[in-house]
């Protein structure tokens, strides 16, 4: 077993018991990169940084005074402010932008003694399903489809932090998820993604795409790597309105509770006329290993699942365009020059942002202006609530839901570019629980006839990650997935 192909619990244990050292761990990450840069999953290298930090971990390893993820090299989602580094959120308008301060999230995992490797690509402000719409160009999927030579896309937004732990780049990664941008990318990637409940995780220093749906998360190659990531990641921060104050659980323990005894719920909305097959059978195969260890599905219904997508597309970007005014050429990232500040700001809003970010701004302000306001946006968030209220009444019956992660496995880069309503489908599955701020898990769970991952996701109540990480752990056991590395 090569130090690359190492989950973070066994590096865990061997950086412990002094079987390998943090710098080790770190140069064969770093090896990886340089090995593997046609992914095009970082924007920004850091390893100057790293094997600084790979050092003092040695240190507190030596000492004996080592926290939970010291030594274990991460990449960082450049969606995440970094003090000092390069911080760009895939987009052109934030060129040269190094903040002078660190997010909460990556100051947690710092203080935690991981090891930064660098930032990774995304799409542009995390608006994308494919990690196609960054102005570094897209990141390319390390699985392949069998008898093709096709590239693939690792999904979006958090695609770059998907490749890198699919392909052995790192250890583990940081993601957000607005929509399903963790879920769906695991999914593609064949890793585990989490998405914490809303307010579980810090968002402060994370650059905004929608502040009532952005959450940040771990990317992992196992369910046990995630528990102990987002452990780290967890807790209140008072500079955050949004964070909650609740005690974080023992995410770690909880992964040997089992399912016996427990309802897992089978919403029927979930497979419409024309559900891939293969997708449909996965989904089937995970009923069943979840009923022989114990547990006993039912069917519940989310009835107003088919209003997520457009109230998402709605509420979304109505957000977007408001957070996105802040990027005008005057206080940082790019300036074109224009004759007066109204073309100064015109000049380097159309430089800066490309053209997915102008579509969604543009759609955003339309549904905020006076006259379509209470028709679109007040409408949307009622709906919303409704949505909400679906999975309260749900869990009123079930202690978890199983469902697919999303309704195809990787398509082709360039496949579906041209059709907006065509990407967005991608989030059908994963959009509702972000919708509610429930937290929700893909895990992988198989392949494809042409050898393609697939994922299943399990989602619970508000606050009660310890039950998604039980099932998501009896998944994974039971589908025994073959990673990449």
């Amino acid at each position: 077993m090569t130090l690359t192909s190492l989950t973070i619990a066994e590096a865990r244990d061997q950086l412990r018991a002094k079987k390998i050292s943090a710098v080790e761990l770190t140069e064969a990450h770093l090896a990886e990169m340089t090995k593997q840069k046609a992914l095009n999953a970082f924007v920004t290298e850091t390893p100057d940084i790293a094997r600084a930090r790979a050092k003092e971990a040695d240190a507190a390893l030596a000492k004996g005074d080592a926290p939970a993820l010291t030594g274990i090299p991460l990449g960082i989602k450049d969606l995440f402010c970094t003090e000092g580094v390069l911080t760009t959120a895939s987009s052109h308008i934030l060129d040269g932008f190094k903040p002078r301060y660190e997010s909460t999230v990556t100051a947690k995992l710092k203080a935690a003694g991981s090891v930064m490797l660098g930032k990774l690509n995304l799409d542009e402000f995390a608006m994308g399903s494919s990690t196609t719409t960054s102005y570094y160009g897209p990141t390319i999927n390390p699985w392949k489809a069998k008898g093709s030579g096709a590239d693939l896309v690792p999904g979006g937004s958090s695609g770059g932090s998907a490749a890198a732990v699919a392909g052995g780049l790192a250890m583990g990664a940081t993601g957000t998820d607005t929509g399903g941008s963790i879920r769906q990318p695991a999914a593609f990637a064949g890793i585990v993604g989490v998405k914490p409940t809303y307010g579980r995780c810090s968002r402060w220093g994370v650059v905004a795409f929608a502040s009532s749906l952005d959450q940040p998360g771990p990317m992992t190659r196992t369910v046990r790597d995630s528990a102990i990531m987002l452990q780290a990641m967890c807790g209140h921060d008072p500079k955050d309105s949004t964070s909650s104050k609740l005690a974080v659980p023992d995410f770690e323990k909880a992964l040997s509770r089992g399912v016996k005894g427990l309802k897992i719920g089978i919403p029927k909305e979930y497979r419409p006329d024309g559900l891939n097959a293969e997708v449909a059978a996965l989904w089937d195969q995970g009923i069943a290993w979840l009923k022989d260890a114990g547990a006993t599905p039912v069917d519940v219904s989310l009835p107003h699942t088919k209003y997520a997508l457009p109230t998402y597309y709605i509420v979304a970007p109505a957000e977007a365009s408001s957070n996105l005014a802040r990027y005008d050429g005057v206080r940082f990232g790019l300036r074109v020059a224009g004759q007066s500040l109204d073309e100064m700001y015109s000049k380097t809003r159309a430089a800066g942002f490309g053209p997915e970010v102008r579509r969604r701004i543009l759609i955003g302000t339309y549904v905020l202006s006076a006259g379509y306001y209470d028709a679109y946006y007040l409408k949307a968030q009622k709906v919303r609530a409704l949505i909400a209220r679906d999975f309260e009444q749900a869990f009123t019956q079930c202690d978890a839901l199983l469902t697919p992660t999303a309704p195809t496995p990787a398509f082709a880069i360039g496949a579906k570019f041209d059709d907006p309503v065509a990407m967005y489908l991608n989030d059908v599955f994963t959009v509702p629980a972000s919708l509610a701020g429930i937290p929700g898990s893909s895990v992988p769970a198989g392949l494809t006839s042409t050898g393609l991952p697939l994922g299943l996701q399990v989602l619970t109540k508000r606050w009660d990650e310890e039950t998604m990480f039980a099932v998501s752990q009896t998944l994974e056991d039971a589908a025994a997935f073959k990673r990449l590395v």
